[in-house]
């Protein structure tokens, strides 16, 4: 048990919410954290600004643009993450900053080619 969290790519459809929509079959994943808390309050906190509703943010997905990489990397990068804290998190250590920005660059990738972006977490 603990925080594992997703990266995903799909097919564009402008009509997907923001929060809270259901991963299909043609999602894919390409990017993988394991117990990252601080990264994921920073999601919670998106998750949130966008309408989100689930005070756990457990199993919900949270859809990524450009403007959120912009500001997720000036966070990972200005050490701005912010503490997190949950029983199954486990603890951000800082060592996670290459594998964080190899996220941004991949992420920034597929939506030059067309995908959405999808962050998902399961604790």
């Amino acid at each position: 048990m603990g925080l594992d969290m997703y990266a995903f790519a799909l097919e564009k459809v402008e009509t997907r919410p923001a929060v809270d929509f259901k991963l299909d079959e043609n999602s894919t994943q390409f990017h993988y954290w394991r117990k990252h808390p601080n990264l994921h309050g920073l999601m919670q906190k998106l998750y949130e600004t966008k309408g989100g509703t689930n005070p756990e943010f457990n199993c919900d997905t949270l859809s990524l643009n450009t403007h959120d990489l912009d500001a997720i990397e000036a966070a990972i990068t200005g050490k701005n993450l912010p503490e997190t804290r949950g029983f199954f998190f486990g603890e951000s250590t800082g060592e996670e900053l290459n594998h964080d920005l190899d996220f941004i660059a991949k992420a920034r990738k597929l939506i030059e080619n067309g995908k959405d972006i999808v962050y998902y977490s399961w604790w």
